[in-house]
């Protein structure tokens, strides 16, 4: 099973408890005292996934590791593919930087 079809799966399940919830085919005290939190709950449910996902890729850039080492290692290959290149007759711009 792939997990697109697991998140289907799950969805769709939640969604159909969630229509029966609505419906009041599943009868209980809850859904008929708070019906409106009910009828709003996939809108609030998708509003803090947003804030989750949101607040995961910010706490991720924050964290993120340089990596000083691998950054010198392509300076000198670039260094390196220039000379070669330069050898070979290849003509590169003067830049401003």
């Amino acid at each position: 099973m792939t997990k697109l079809s697991e998140w289907l799966v799950a969805a769709a399940t939640l969604g159909m408890l969630w229509l029966a919830l609505l419906t009041n085919t599943i009868e209980n005290t809850f859904s008929k005292n708070h019906y409106t939190l009910l009828l709003w709950s996939p809108i609030i449910l998708a509003g803090l996934f947003g804030v989750f996902a949101l607040s995961l890729v910010f706490y991720r850039a924050y964290t993120f590791n340089n990596c000083d080492e691998a950054a010198e290692e392509l300076q000198k290959e670039i260094i390196e593919a220039k000379a070669a290149l330069t050898k070979l007759g290849f003509k590169f711009k003067q830049t401003a930087a």
